[in-house]
């Protein structure tokens, strides 16, 4: 089998723990979760982003993060499984959304467009295969998600573009993020789509 080419990407990853919204709307902070911080590195790592940034203001949740990123970078996970540790060296912590803005700028020299992402039908603008075209225009993206029951309005008023919903075959549409990730960043950047 011929691989195509493989698209180098100026596609960035944010999990936004907070502002996000509860079940009632009500603006939260959630909390960080180990199996979104392997599942989500991974999938980036997958697809070649170029950073995933996980976005929460909590002193405890970033103490949480950087002690599964030491486990897995430096202490017995890097030698137990590797594999993982290379997937895990994309993730940085950040405060705000407009630190891994700021931090982007500096890195690419350039201001990202951003797309949020949300459940919600009838708030897209942009279907993957429009922004699978910017992509390959070597526009700088940052591609941003939400934990919870979704990010709060306050960040998707402020969007440049809102990415179209996974939608299924049933009524029910409750996706966790981990797979959210993986089924968008396929239709962006896998194999077929490039």
């Amino acid at each position: 089998m011929i691989l195509k080419k493989q698209l180098n990407s100026n596609l960035y990853l944010a999990l936004i723990h907070y502002p996000v919204v509860n079940k009632n709307g009500e603006k939260i902070v959630s909390a960080v979760t180990n199996l979104d911080l392997h599942d989500i590195a991974r999938a980036a790592k997958t697809y070649g982003i170029k950073k995933f940034y996980i976005v929460t203001p909590l002193k405890d949740q970033k103490e949480l993060v950087n002690k599964i990123l030491f486990h897995w970078k430096n202490g017995y996970g890097a030698k137990y499984n590797p594999k993982r540790s290379e997937a895990l060296e994309l993730i940085d912590v950040c405060d705000t959304l407009e630190d891994v803005l700021s931090k982007i700028k500096e890195f690419s020299k350039e201001s990202p467009k951003t797309i949020v992402t949300s459940a919600k039908k009838g708030l897209n603008n942009l279907d993957c295969k429009q922004l699978n075209n910017k992509i390959k225009l070597g526009m700088s993206c940052l591609l941003i998600f939400g934990t919870a029951w979704g990010l709060s309005n306050s960040i998707i008023e402020k969007a440049d573009f809102i990415l179209e919903p996974i939608l299924g075959n049933t009524e029910y549409n409750h996706l966790s993020v981990r797979s959210a990730v993986s089924i968008i960043l396929d239709r962006l950047l896998g194999r077929n789509n490039i």
